[in-house]
Parts: structure tokens; sequence; C-alpha cells
């Protein structure tokens, strides 16, 4: 007998899901072989399954979608089990539970619980005044029921724990995101300010070495004309002393004779300059910072560009001049033919540039300025009748009114309460689908856009309305 309960209870250990751990409940079985409730491991995967597949409880086995067989062998076991402890074939799943001691009032044996005391009582005190009116319930049912909230709590235990693995292996992933995204940013940086310094190193390197060939040469054209100014003057020093030891009676008539004659007739005087050059060689006093930083743009991966204004698409009272970088509110109404790109009611203009790839940035001259909107819109957005400027139209702007705003798709985000830069600087990096804006004095950022570009975008500008003579214009540097 003893050999048949142990067997039992193997049974009984082998038909238990590790969920609820209680009998199979409308058993299913999943691919890596491991049996569980239908209802226990929709929830759990309810809970935990989703982007990353769905992971069996035991093995943890991933699987990609939901694939659930019924186990109709194991459901038929615990059919026969059940069946088995009604009948008394087999002893019960658990054993009675009895409360150590008696009564300590009746001295009876401990059958009873006082739910509303919270304490165990005999069949003696049930009777008594003191828990006659209480709802009370025998031990055994009060200990099924607490080992069912127990197995209830127990799943949410469960739950809990495999959610907190789930955070937590979020958290790890998104930990190592960002130590990547640091290692790849800080290699950009270096690469990118590395090729700056490079530069600027390369340049001053040449810069020293014309330097020192100017010195060399022009120091060896000097020590070349000292030469010949010492030899000459060592000949002429020679001549003097001659001469004088003559006219002094020191030397015979016949030296005298010899002296005169080379003296008429000698040869005329070399002719001596002066190097003309100047010691703060000219040519070095160029301005070199502007100069390099000329040189510079063509190292740079996102120089401004010199954007012009498409007077086909401008408003009807808006002025295009200084080779269509300017834009300005005119009194006059142009009369321009309607053409499908053309605004006609928002006082707007796209620019010629159209983008659907790669990094740009420009730069938009604002100053003294009182209302203005800037930024992009796609190939397809409405420019007839009103203009909503929100993203989900096609618009990623900021504007300039009260105060500085972005125009979101829940209404305007307020970026700073004052604006005194005169310029603006734009930067698209269409790929990555991000419109940056910044102060173009500091190059402090104002505002991002992240989103996804679909389709081309042009750089659109807004000088305002009811603001005449106020002027926007586009900057060049090149």
């Amino acid at each position: 007998m003893a050999t048949a309960g142990a067997a039992v209870d193997d049974w009984r250990e082998d038909l238990t899901c590790a969920i609820c751990l209680d009998f199979f409940k409308d058993a299913v079985v999943l691919k890596c072989g491991h049996s569980f409730c239908r209802y226990c491991i929709c929830m759990h995967w309810d809970e935990n399954g989703g982007d990353f597949g769905y992971q069996c409880p035991q093995c943890r086995a991933v699987f990609n979608k939901r694939t659930l067989t019924k186990n109709y062998l194991v459901q038929s076991l615990v059919s026969k089990l059940d069946d088995m402890e009604r009948l008394g074939s087999c002893p019960s799943q658990s054993k009675p539970v009895k409360v150590d001691g008696q009564c300590e009032q009746h001295g009876e044996e401990l059958k009873l619980y006082c739910q509303t005391d919270k304490m165990p009582i005999c069949v003696v005190c049930r009777e008594s005044r003191a828990h006659r009116h209480h709802e009370v319930a025998p031990i055994p049912e009060v200990v099924n029921e607490m080992k069912m909230e127990l197995k209830l709590r127990l799943m949410e235990l469960n739950w809990q724990k495999s959610k907190c693995a789930k955070v937590r292996s979020a958290d790890e992933r998104t930990k190592n995101d960002v130590k990547l995204s640091k290692q790849r940013l800080k290699d950009k940086i270096e690469s990118d300010v590395g090729a700056l310094v490079q530069f600027l190193l390369d340049e001053r390197d040449s810069l020293l070495d014309s330097l020192d060939a100017e010195e060399v040469a022009t120091l060896a054209l000097l020590d070349d004309n000292l030469k010949t100014v010492e030899e000459e003057a060592a000949a002429v020093d020679k001549a003097i002393a001659e001469i004088h030891d003559h006219i002094g009676g020191k030397s015979s008539f016949e030296s005298l004779a010899k002296s005169y004659r080379e003296a008429i007739h000698c040869k005329p005087f070399k002719p001596l300059e002066a190097v003309v050059c100047s010691a703060d060689m000219p040519d070095f006093s160029e301005p070199f910072q502007l100069i390099m930083w000329k040189k510079m743009m063509h190292v740079l991966h996102n120089m401004p560009q010199n954007l012009t204004l498409d007077p086909d698409t401008a408003h009807q009272y808006l002025l295009i001049t200084d080779f269509d970088t300017k834009v300005e509110e005119s009194c006059i109404r142009h009369q321009e033919p309607d053409l499908p790109a053309r605004f006609t009611r928002f006082f707007g203009v796209l620019a010629t540039a159209q983008y659907s790839s790669g990094q740009h940035y420009w730069e938009v001259d604002v100053r003294d300025k009182g209302v203005w909107y800037l930024g992009v819109t796609t190939e397809s957005s409405n420019r007839k009748g009103f203009v909503c400027l929100s993203p989900s139209s096609g618009y990623w702007s900021l504007c300039l009114q009260d105060r500085l705003y972005a125009n979101g798709d829940d209404g305007r985000i307020p970026v700073a309460d004052y604006w005194n830069s005169p310029r603006v600087g734009v930067f698209l990096d269409y790929d990555s689908g991000r419109l940056s804006f910044y102060d173009a004095v500091t190059m402090k950022r104002l505002f991002t856009f992240d989103t996804c570009f679909d389709e081309p975008v042009y750089p659109f500008f807004s000088p305002g309305k009811n603001d005449p003579g106020s002027r926007l214009q586009i900057c060049h540097y090149y």
C-alpha cells in the first residue's frame, strides 16, 4: 500500500500545473513538451509575451507565436485520478488537517473555525453565546480555501517575478544600448573634431614651413649683399692706405707713378644698394583665421548651404529680393499665376532645394523680426487655403510670435519666453527622421522633431502677416 500511495503521489506531481500548482484543467502541451492549464499559460503569456516571443515558464524555450495543442492523455489521467479519489481507490490528495490541542474551555477537539474571531473552536463553542451568530466553517474547508488563496497569490507572485525578469531584461538591453550609443557618439566626436584639429595643425605647420622658407630666402639675399659690401669696403680701405703712404712720401717715385696710373685709370666702383625687404614679411600679415575658416568649409560635412527661395511658391503678397534670398511682406498684391505649389492664404514660400536623403544645414537671418515661421514641409503638403502647421499635416516648424513655439500635433509647444538672437540654424537629418533648430550664434539647440520622412521635403519660410517692411533672409557664407 505504501508503494501504491507513493506511485499515486508521483502521478499527482506529474499531473500538476507548474503555474497554479493544481491538477491540470483543460491541459495543453507546448512544442517543448511541457504541459499547463490552458488558462494558466494564456494568462502567463498575456503578462509576459510580446515583441520578444513567448517563453515556456519551465524550460525558458522561446516561441515566435502562441502554439497550443490539447493534451488529451494528461486530461484523461487527471479525470481518472479524480474518479479514483472520489471512490476511495487511492489516498486523498492531502492529509486531513488537524489542529493541535483541545478546546481549553470545553475539552473538545477543535474542528471548526470562527471566521469572525479568526480562531479555531469546538462544536460546543459553536453553540455558545460567544460564537452563535458568527460565521463558522469546518477547518478542512477553511484550509482548502486558504490553499486556493495561496495558489492564486503564488500565481500573482510568479507573474510579478516574470514581470521583474522582463523589466530587468529590457533595462539591461537599454543599458547596453546606451553604452554602445555613447561609444558610437564618442567615436564620431573624436573623428569629426579630430578632422578639424588635424586640418588646423596641418595648416599651422604649412604656414610655419612657409615662414621658415621666407626667412631663409631673405637672410640668404641679405648675407650675399653683405658679403659684396664687405669685399668692396676692404678694397676701398686698401686703396686709401696706399694713397696715404704715397702722399706721406714713404714710397719711391716708381711706386708713386704706378699708383697714380692705377688711380687715374681705375675701374668704377661696384654699385652698392641695401636689400629692399620688409622685416614684417607682409605676405604673412594676412587674416589667417578668416582664410582657414574659408578653407575649412571644404572639410566640414555639414557646412551651411546657400539656399534660394522659389518665387513660384510664394504668396502673392510676398516680395522676393536679393537674388532670391530675402522675403518680406508687401503692400502690393503681385499678379502671379496660381500654380499648384503656390501658397494662397498662408504667407509662405519654399526653397528651391528638395531633400530626400542625407544631412543638411542652413541659417536664416531673423534680425529685429517680431513674427516668423521656419521649418520643412513635404512635397505633397497642402498650400491652398488654411494651412495647418502640424507634423501630421506635413509641416515641422518653429515660430516666433509673442514667444518662441514649436508647432506640434497637439498644439503649440513653448520653447523659450524670450528671443533676441539674430539668426536661426536648421539642421535636417533626413535618414534619421530628425529636424533640429538652433540659436545660430551660440549653437544652442532649441527644439528637435523626431519623425519618419516618407517623401521628399522642402525648407519653407514665412515672415508672418501684418508686419510690412520686416524681412527674413537666408544667410550665405561662401
